[in-house]
């Protein structure tokens, strides 16, 4: 095959190559305007995800079945706190990716390390969806979490 017709064959097959789909904002526009304004210099994952490291840990990262102990605070978009566990001697423990949370913490705590703190910004689709948990968080919503890993381990 020659250069033209190796060119034209590229071409030809790029054509029919789907173009792949730009990422889809996950955040509702009112809420992405003021997560942009608060925090511009937060980072976004892939899945809309958007997070502050607040405080760096050290070591791994906790793999799924992994039992992690959290400290956290959960807010609503306004700073209204729905959910916390504060207190380092009772600190929220469960096992990663074993369906316990909401998806956004799935994602977010295989991330982390141990001792680091971040600031997570969840899109409402990783959150509760359009179900919402009532009363205190409502369809569609937006969280905003403080997470502290504080330890992890298959225990």
């Amino acid at each position: 095959m020659n250069l033209p017709t190796l060119s034209l064959a590229l071409l030809v097959a790029l054509a029919v190559v789907p173009a792949l789909p730009a990422q889809r904002e996950k955040l509702p526009a009112a809420d992405l305007e003021f997560v942009e304004k608060t925090w511009p210099e937060a980072r976004k994952t892939q899945t809309g995800i958007r997070y502050l490291i607040l405080r760096e840990g050290t070591g791994e990262s906790p793999k799924p079945g992994d039992k992690v102990n959290v400290l956290y605070v959960g807010r609503l978009l306004n700073g209204t706190v729905f959910d916390q566990a504060t207190e380092p001697d009772k600190p929220f423990s469960f096992r990663v990716r074993r369906e316990m949370v909401i998806e956004g913490w799935e994602q977010v705590l295989q991330l982390m390390r141990k001792g680091e703190k971040r600031l997570v910004i969840i899109p409402p689709e990783m959150g509760y969806g359009t179900r919402g948990q009532p009363p205190k968080i409502g369809r569609n919503a937006t969280l905003v979490f403080e997470i502290e890993l504080m330890s992890f381990g298959r225990d």
